[in-house]
């Protein structure tokens, strides 16, 4: 157990960034935060890298659409047009529309409100991702991204980890289930420790690498 803290530390020392803070969002649990967290696993459930995708999303925040009123309220080219300038060229279009479309059933369905989509699932994940997967271009995988996300902010989500995190903690040799790394780090860092493990499954980060400075730091 000793040492697969030591990794778990190392790889939070090296990629102890959410995907979200990446983008620019300072995620809390209120309804701007929240959408913008919808709108980065819009961009993140299509086929294309997440770099690029993480580029696209800090481009439609700079515009100024934080919330669903002003996503909705931006004309489709707009939205096009600042995808493309993040180089989210292949789905630009399609997903400018599911832009538009999920921040009108975001308003209609939740009053702009994710909150009460956590609430009307009890914060249950079983009962959250169905909802999630109502929203244009979010499927099982988005509605993963979503939740691995948000259990920094709903702490009734946690410990979730979903088939890339768990394929990344297979690489390192760690505990390839939710609660045998949820013992690894304090409950506040587990949201982190997801998305870093993530990044090892997508091989933005090298399992050696993080295993070879963890052995290094226990000599």
């Amino acid at each position: 157990m000793g040492d697969d803290r030591r990794v778990a530390r190392v790889l939070l020392d090296r990629q102890g960034r959410t995907y979200a803070e990446e983008a620019g969002i300072r995620l809390t649990d209120r309804p701007g935060p929240l959408y913008q967290l919808l709108v980065l696993t819009t961009l993140l459930s299509t086929r294309i890298r997440a770099q690029v995708a993480l580029a696209a999303a800090r481009e439609l925040f700079a515009a100024g659409w934080r919330t669903p009123q002003a996503m909705e309220a931006a004309g489709w080219q707009e939205r096009v047009d600042a995808l493309g300038r993040g180089h989210y060229r292949r789905y630009d279009e399609r997903t400018a529309t599911m832009l538009g479309t999920g921040a009108r059933l975001c308003l209609d369905r939740w009053h702009g409100d994710l909150r009460r989509l956590h609430r009307e699932a009890g914060g249950e994940p079983t009962r959250l991702r169905p909802l999630l997967t109502e929203f244009p271009g979010i499927g099982p995988t988005g509605a993963d991204i979503f939740l691995r996300e948000a259990q920094s902010v709903w702490p009734d989500v946690r410990p979730y980890a979903d088939r890339r995190a768990l394929a990344g903690a297979k690489r390192l040799g760690l505990p390839a289930n939710p609660s045998g790394l949820a013992g690894l780090v304090g409950e506040a860092d587990f949201g982190r420790l997801a998305s870093a493990l993530v990044r090892v499954a997508l091989g933005e980060e090298s399992a050696g690498e993080v295993n070879r400075t963890a052995a290094a730091a226990a000599r």
